[in-house]
């Protein structure tokens, strides 16, 4: 599969830790940076470039990092069409494939153990989007909304 990742200073080691062990696992990782460690970097630079690859790169998935996951969540889903999930367990990860079919996972480096992001990157590469009709409406909806910004009826 291909994997475009982005995150900034605060998730620098993770990041290394985890373009290298998914490119043992047979991924193909696109690494959107930083190259190199910069306590001064803004993640928005190369989180915005990873969630626009996934946009543009259909089937890709893909990984975005910082201290928390935050910010970074919150940049990829600025992103037309992309739908990120915060995830800080084995669960949420396989909950933001399974009923929201997210394409991007954001993990926090500051609070999230290199074995921990493995076990969640794993279970967010391996696991497909349900189709139940209940969750593609929702996705629909959402869909809408950001297309032109039109409100869901059933308030």
């Amino acid at each position: 599969m291909r994997v475009h990742i982005g995150g900034d200073h605060a998730a620098y080691e993770l990041q290394r830790a985890l373009v290298t062990w998914l490119g043992e696992q047979g991924h193909e990782v696109i690494d959107h940076g930083p190259a190199d460690y910069d306590a001064q970097d803004d993640y928005p630079v190369f989180v915005l470039r990873a969630a626009e690859a996934v946009a543009a790169d259909e089937g890709s998935l893909g990984i975005v990092l910082g201290g928390s996951g935050n910010g970074e969540q919150m940049a990829a889903n600025k992103v037309a069409g992309v739908r990120a999930a915060l995830c800080y367990n084995t669960e949420l990860a396989e909950l933001a494939r399974l009923h929201n079919n997210a394409q991007v996972i954001s993990i926090g480096g500051r609070f999230t153990a290199v074995e921990e992001a493995k076990e969640m990157v794993t279970v967010f590469l391996k696991t497909e989007f349900t189709g139940e009709e209940r969750h593609q409406r929702r996705l629909d909806m959402v869909a809408a909304y950001e297309q032109d910004k039109s409100l869901p009826d059933g308030a």
